[in-house]
Formats: C-alpha cells, sequence, structure tokens
C-alpha cells in the first residue's frame, strides 16, 4: 500500500538485506542492544529490525510512555517473544534517572541514537530551537562519551539528508552534530546515515492525511516540492545495516533515482484519496476546503488545497551527499556509503559548545544569535528567512 503512494513497485533494500541476512542474524544473536529514542517512527522500524533476529539484549529507550506501550503492543502482536532480554524504559536522555539507568548496567554492544527533533517547523521560536540543538547535537555527544566510558562497541546516530547542504535550522543541526561524531570517532566507532523522508511517519504531512480524514478535515499539500520516501521498515534497514556493517564515520545512504522515485506531496495526496475511494475536489482558498469539507465526502469527493510553497526552510530538492564527500557505491547494491576521514576543528566545535553554555546560563536568548552562531559553524549554510513558518498554513 504505502509503496504505491509513495510512487515505486519495489523495495529498495531487499537484496542487500537477503545478501547479508545470515551475518545479520548471527551478529545480532550474540549482541546486547540499546534503541534511544525507539518509540519515534523510525525507532521503532528500526527496534523490529533487531528484535525479529533474536538479541542476546534489547533494551529500547524512549520519552514517550504511550508510545512504548504501543510498540510493545505491536511487538508482541507480531512477532512475540525472544530468548534474551527485551525491557522498555520511559527516560528522558538528558535526565539523571536515565544517567542513574546507565550507570547501573550501560552494558552494550551497540547503541543507536534514533532521538531527534526532526521538524523544520520547531525552528520557529527561540526555546524550541534550543531544544533542537539539545537534543539532535549535546545529547548525541553525551551518550557517546557514556558509551565510550561503558566500552561500547558500536555507536550508531541517524542524520538526515537536509544535512547535506543544509538550507534549515534543523538541517544544520544534524550537520553540526555529524562534526560532534567525527570528534568522537577518535574514541569510538560510529556510523550514521542520511535518509529521505520516511513515509506516514509519526507527525510527517502525509501522516496528517490520516488525520484529516479521520477529523473530517481538507487535505492540504504543497504542489511544486518533490521528495524522496522510505518505508518505515526500510528506514529500519537503513539504520541496521550501517549499525552492524558500517566501518568508523561510514555515513549509509539510499540509491534513489531521481526519475524513479521523487514524487510531490499533492501526487501522494491524490494517490491516497483514490486508494481510499475518493475523488480529490481543488479548491483556491483555506476558506473553501474548510467549507466544502461539510459535503463532498458524502460525494465521493475530498477537498484538497494544493500550494506553492512559501515558507522558512523549505529546500528545493533532496540530496544525500556534497560534491566535496568520497563515495563508495560498489559495496552495497542499493546502498551509498560516504567514506569520512574524521576531519573536524576542534576549537570551532568547542566555541559552539561555549556559546551555547553562555546563553543557557544566562537563560535569554534570541532566535538571531542562534542563527548567526549557525553561519558561523556553516560558513556554505543555505538559510533565508522568508518570514512565514509552517504553523502559518492550514
Amino acid at each position: 500500500m504505502i509503496l504505491n503512494l509513495i510512487g515505486r513497485d519495489e523495495k529498495l533494500f531487499s537484496s542487500d538485506i537477503a545478501t547479508h541476512e545470515y551475518e545479520l542474524k548471527e551478529i545480532i544473536s550474540y549482541s546486547r542492544f540499546l534503541v534511544l529514542g525507539g518509540a519515534g517512527s523510525i525507532g521503532q522500524a528500526v527496534t523490529k529490525e533487531i528484535f525479529k533476529r533474536n538479541p542476546k539484549k534489547l533494551h529500547v529507550v524512549d520519552i514517550s510512555e504511550n508510545n512504548l506501550v504501543e510498540l510493545v503492543r505491536d511487538i508482541r502482536s507480531s512477532f512475540g517473544y525472544i530468548n534474551g532480554d527485551f525491557q522498555t524504559f520511559s527516560l528522558d536522555i538528558g535526565s539523571l534517572e536515565y544517567d542513574a539507568f546507565i550507570k547501573m548496567d550501560g552494558q552494550y554492544d551497540y547503541v543507536l541514537n534514533l532521538s531527534a527533533l526532526k521538524h523544520v517547523r520547531s525552528e520557529k521560536d527561540p526555546f524550541t530551537l534550543m531544544r533542537m540543538i539539545d537534543v539532535n547535537i549535546f545529547n548525541t555527544e553525551k551518550t557517546m562519551m557514556q558509551a565510550v566510558e561503558k566500552k561500547v562497541k558500536k555507536y550508531f546516530c541517524v542524520s538526515t539528508d537536509k544535512a547535506a547542504n543544509p538550507v534549515n535550522m534543523m538541517g544544520a543541526s544534524k550537520r553540526i552534530m555529524e562534526m560532534f561524531l567525527m570528534r568522537r570517532s577518535n574514541d569510538l566507532d560510529i556510523s550514521t546515515a542520511r535518509f529521505a523522508n520516511v513515509a506516514f511517519s509519526d507527525g510527517s504531512l502525509l501522516y496528517g492525511f490520516n488525520q484529516r480524514i479521520q477529523k473530517k478535515q481538507p487535505i492540504v499539500a504543497p504542489k511544486d516540492i518533490k521528495r524522496y520516501f522510505v518505508t518505515p521498515q526500510e528506514s529500519g534497514e537503513l539504520c541496521l545495516m550501517s549499525c552492524i556493517f558500517g566501518e568508523n564515520r561510514d555515513v549509509f545512504f539510499p540509491k534513489l533515482s531521481e526519475a524513479l522515485h521523487l514524487i510531490s506531496f499533492a501526487d501522494i495526496a491524490v494517490r491516497y484519496l483514490t486508494q481510499i475511494g475518493y475523488d480529490p475536489y481543488i479548491c483556491s482558498t483555506e476558506d473553501e476546503a474548510r467549507k466544502l469539507v461539510k459535503d463532498l465526502p458524502g460525494q465521493g469527493k475530498w477537498p484538497c488545497l494544493f500550494t506553492n510553497s512559501d515558507t522558512t526552510g523549505e529546500k528545493d530538492f533532496e540530496e544525500f551527499f556534497t560534491d566535496t564527500e568520497t563515495l563508495d557505491m560498489s559495496r552495497y547494491e542499493n546502498l551509498g556509503v560516504i567514506k569520512n576521514e574524521g576531519v573536524f576543528d576542534a576549537s570551532l566545535i568547542a566555541y559552539f559548545e561555549n556559546e551555547i553554555s553562555r546563553m543557557r546560563k544566562k537563560k535569554a536568548w534570541v532566535r538571531k544569535d542562534i542563527v548567526d552562531l549557525f553561519f558561523k559553524m556553516l560558513p556554505d549554510f543555505g538559510y533565508k528567512e522568508m518570514g512565514k513558518y509552517l504553523d502559518s498554513k492550514m
């Protein structure tokens, strides 16, 4: 169902997974895993990929108690039980309780960090933006240092395609996070992954389509933006392959053909409505769409508003690597690998840490302070303030 909606006929990584399945099962069966942010859409997908291969130990941490409950229900209903130690913990990675949890045990072979603030809309105010920095960058640094102390074999952290030549603060925060990864890679084997939008992940626009139908509200989508999409299962497979097989500093990404896989949100909306039995009815204004949704569904039609993008942080095109990065495109059939040399500017990273610390100690900062700091960290940062954010649109 999801593949059809995003314009594909085949799963991306089936051949690579099949080629390495025996080795995956063998390694996972005697390994101990900690999944951070494991109740989000990508975290759940990764947890399932590990669980179904019978790990020796699988602990899942997430701040969302409700999502953890659903994860356990989903796993029990789909896969049943394993012989190993499977537990979930409702904890904030930045908390004292989490530190105590790691101190008491912390014995893991692999730590996978899927915790992130991923929305471009989260950068609209200085306070949520600071939390994005804390979650995406400093929680990553904290958990890496704990992994070093506990002699973890491998640390995996998810990045984003938006970290390649970023144009928004979210993508830039992940690019800066990658700098922190490179610094810590001298003490710990790390790998990461950049990938496209995860179709129907929690909070995504496609997830919102389901919500709009349930709440009898119009479908809204940009018509001028095309994106790559992976399914939730594919996101889990990509992260697992990078975690298990990635060499130190490797960044995995999906090989996607622009001709075959780029699709607009508006096109997906039309496919989605057709699949559930409605014809899209194109409206010209928000008011018209809100008014017509009262009667049109009874006629087998659903009001849609397809607009041009005019908000801060939207990238015209997607890319997984930059012109200056070294690629290995031959190791896997449908997975590319960016090879990093571990180059980083220690003084620049220290400056970033000190500036953020200074702002937080004052308990006072404005958005411009952070934007200017990001430009110092990333001289080629393609950020452009449009004066309008996603929350100001329907």
